[in-house]
This record gives structure tokens, sequence and C-alpha cells, in this order.
């Protein structure tokens, strides 16, 4: 998992949230963020008109993503966090950065890093 790749795939969600595909939009989100997918779509301005990746910078085992998202009355920078699962680059958790409430469960996300940190 490189930079290029967590950029490429952030493009491809944020291409997806502006197409208004959401299932496209969640294909790389964790198990956890899916299940509470009310949540972390509850955080974003839709319909967006615009969305772009601000910035991909490593982050302890993963990378941090910030994203901007445009609608005709808001405009949100919504923080991700994204790490390698079963080879794939995967979206473990979003938060406003202006908020401290996670989309993801912290017990959950603690419990996988854990997980991913002991195996490799």
């Amino acid at each position: 998992m490189d930079p290029d790749a967590i950029r490429e795939r952030a493009t491809a969600l944020c291409e997806a949230l502006v197409a208004g595909d959401i299932e496209r939009a969640t294909q790389d989100f964790s198990r956890e963020l899916r299940q509470n997918l009310g949540e972390v779509i509850s955080m974003l301005p839709l319909p967006a008109s615009e969305a772009t990746v601000e910035s991909v910078e490593r982050g302890g085992s993963g990378f941090v993503v910030v994203l901007r998202l445009v609608s005709e009355t808001d405009e949100v920078m919504v923080q991700t966090r994204w790490k390698d699962r079963d080879g794939s680059p995967t979206v473990v958790e979003a938060s406003h950065l202006s908020a401290s409430a996670l989309a993801a469960d912290s017990e959950a996300v603690a419990e996988e890093d854990a997980a991913g940190d002991e195996g490799g």
C-alpha cells in the first residue's frame, strides 16, 4: 500500500460521491463502517457537486486522507483513515475534521489495529 494507490482509491470514492453512487463510494469501507453506514453518510453533504482529495499522509500503520466535499449549501472536510485489509486499501475510520466523534466504533478500530500490528 503506497500513497499513490491510496490517492487513486480515495479519488474513486470522491468520483462516486459526485455521481451519487453510494454503493461504489463505500466499496472500500471496512465491515465496521458498513455496519454504521447511516452515520457515515449523514456527515457527507449529499448530493455532492464536488469532491476532492486534499491530502494523503502516512499515519501510524496506515494513511490519513482528507477529503473536501461540496454541495449546493455546504462544504465539509472529512478525515478518513485507510489501512491494508486483505491486500486492499480500506477505509477504517471517518470523521469531520472539526468533530472528535468517529464514524467507526473506536473499540473495533483498536482491535483491528492490534490484530493488524501483530500480523505484520
